[in-house]
C-alpha cells in the first residue's frame, strides 16, 4: 500500500527567496472523482492518474500511475471546471524537500508549500516564509480548491 504523509503551509511571498530551485515545472490537474479523490495531472514530465483515500490526519493512501501525455489531455477535458493550474518549484531546507505551489488563474495569489514525511510523528524545522499550518483545513486540499475560487 502507497502512504502519503504530508504537512500543508500558507506561505507569505515577501518573504519566500529559495535561493536555488531544485525544480520548476508547470502542473495542470483536474479531478474526475472526489470520493476518493480521482485525479488526472499534466507537467512537463508526463501525464499522471492519482487515486488518493480521505485523510485522516496528515495521511492517507496514494497511488499513482503514469499515463499517457494524450490519455492526461483527454481526461482533463472530461474535467470540465475542476481544473487547477500552477507552478510548482521545489526547494531543499533543513534536510527536507519542499514543494512551493503558486497558483494561476482563478487562485492566482494562493501559494502552498507541502512537505512529505517518512512518519507522521516526524519533525520538520518551518522556513522563515511560512506562515500558517493548514495541513488540516479542507479548504486548502486540491480536490476542494478546484471547487472554489479562492480570494474571491
Amino acid at each position: 500500500m502507497a502512504t502519503e504523509i504530508e504537512r500543508k503551509f500558507l506561505v507569505d511571498k515577501r518573504k519566500f527567496h529559495a535561493l536555488k530551485y531544485l525544480s520548476v515545472e508547470k502542473i495542470i490537474q483536474g479531478y474526475l472523482a472526489h470520493n476518493p479523490t480521482v485525479r488526472v495531472r499534466l507537467t512537463d514530465n508526463g501525464g499522471f492518474l492519482t487515486v488518493k483515500s480521505s485523510t485522516k490526519g496528515i495521511t492517507r493512501q496514494e497511488f499513482e500511475y503514469e499515463i499517457p501525455i494524450e490519455d492526461a489531455e483527454q481526461l482533463l477535458k472530461l474535467c470540465g471546471r475542476d481544473v487547477l493550474k500552477k507552478y510548482r518549484r521545489k526547494v531543499e531546507y533543513r534536510g527536507h524537500i519542499w514543494e512551493i505551489d503558486f497558483f494561476a488563474g482563478r487562485h492566482a495569489g494562493l501559494i502552498l508549500a507541502e512537505v512529505e514525511l517518512k512518519s507522521a510523528d516526524e519533525r520538520v524545522e518551518l522556513p522563515e516564509w511560512i506562515t500558517q499550518e493548514v495541513s488540516g483545513d479542507k479548504r486548502y486540499y486540491n480536490s476542494n480548491l478546484v471547487r472554489s475560487n479562492w480570494g474571491n
